[in-house]
């Protein structure tokens, strides 16, 4: 009988090894394909914009006050900027540049998610609680996504502006090329990027870090809860955000609307110069204009730009046969 069992007690080990072949067979981690994490990305990042549209509005609206020249400088809060868009322009002056946005964020959102799950799973290696991975997988995303959506995100703002002379995304785009050449949509990439960078880095590793210290909190609700935990990260992260990296979204805002609505038109594109303008004609406080809209846009936003993408792809998950819990 001895002989007979021990055979079998040896053939154990084996298993570990054919279930680990078992678990990377799958083209990318949590069992999803590369043009999977791109729909889910695309979809998530429409329902983000769309939704928190008319917030973003009245951030362009207040950082580009500082730009307009005059002395001194006009200081609005965000109830007088609210209050205002509705009185003079109504409900639709919210909405001015959608349309741009729409046409961009869902290929931006596509590139940007799919860049960081791929970088992700390829610096994270076996550990998957990688802050520092995380972070440098946010930064090469936003990166490439930047590439894709400055340009609309130009013309969005322009169309943002009080008074704007646009009279559409195909009118903007059209006279944009003809009086300023295409280097205008590319205008404040730079700027973007550094602002993006640092931004995504504190983003993901605040949003990851703090999806996994909820999960531990109630580990064994953590797949009821899934969508709560999603939206909390994704509120905490984006707030974070928002706040550290204003300075750098006043700039580049300054940067797509100069010469536009009386805004002033800069003689290169260089943070520095654009800092300095605004320091000098608002002091330090200008830097941190709209900061307040900003984080109101970004944490809810971030809430539900993660809530959407985490449910998207466990709708992919299902027919894959992937395992819902891989997310946590």
């Amino acid at each position: 009988m001895a002989t007979d069992a021990s055979p079998k007690f040896r053939t154990i080990p084996k298993s570990p090894e054919f279930h680990t072949e078992i678990s990377v067979s799958p083209p990318t981690h949590d069992g999803l394909e590369f043009w999977q994490f791109m729909i889910a990305g695309s979809i998530a990042g429409m329902v983000e914009h769309m939704a928190m549209f008319p917030v973003d509005t009245l951030k362009t609206r207040m950082q580009a006050i500082g730009a307009s020249g005059s002395f001194p400088v006009q200081h609005i809060g965000v109830r007088q900027a609210l209050g205002s868009i509705l009185r003079l322009e109504g409900l639709a002056g919210l909405y001015r540049g959608i349309g741009a946005m729409g046409l961009g964020a869902g290929p931006a959102h596509a590139v940007y998610f799919s860049v960081y799950e791929r970088c992700k799973e390829v610096l994270s290696g076996e550990n998957r609680n990688n802050s520092a991975a995380h972070a440098a997988s946010g930064v090469f995303a936003t990166v490439a996504s930047d590439a894709v959506i400055t340009p609309m995100d130009m013309v969005k703002q322009r169309l943002q502006l009080k008074s704007s002379p646009y009279k559409g995304v195909v009118d903007c785009v059209k006279r944009v090329l003809m009086e300023e050449g295409f280097g205008a949509f590319y205008a404040s990439y730079r700027t973007t990027v550094v602002m993006n960078a640092p931004f995504t880095a504190v983003h993901f590793a605040t949003y990851e870090a703090a999806k996994k210290g909820l999960v531990e909190i109630s580990p064994e609700s953590a797949e009821d809860e899934r969508l709560v935990v999603h939206a909390t990260a994704g509120a905490a992260a984006g707030a974070l955000a928002a706040v550290v990296t204003t300075p750098l979204d006043v700039v580049k805002t300054q940067l797509q609307c100069q010469g536009v609505c009386g805004c002033d038109r800069f003689s290169n594109c260089s943070i520095k110069d654009v800092i300095n303008s605004i320091v000098r004609k608002d002091g330090y406080h200008g830097l941190m204009r709209g900061w307040v809209p900003r984080m109101l846009f970004h944490a809810p936003a971030a809430a539900i730009c993660w809530s959407t993408y985490e449910a998207s792809k466990s709708f992919f998950q299902q027919p894959n046969g992937s395992n819902s819990s891989a997310k946590y």
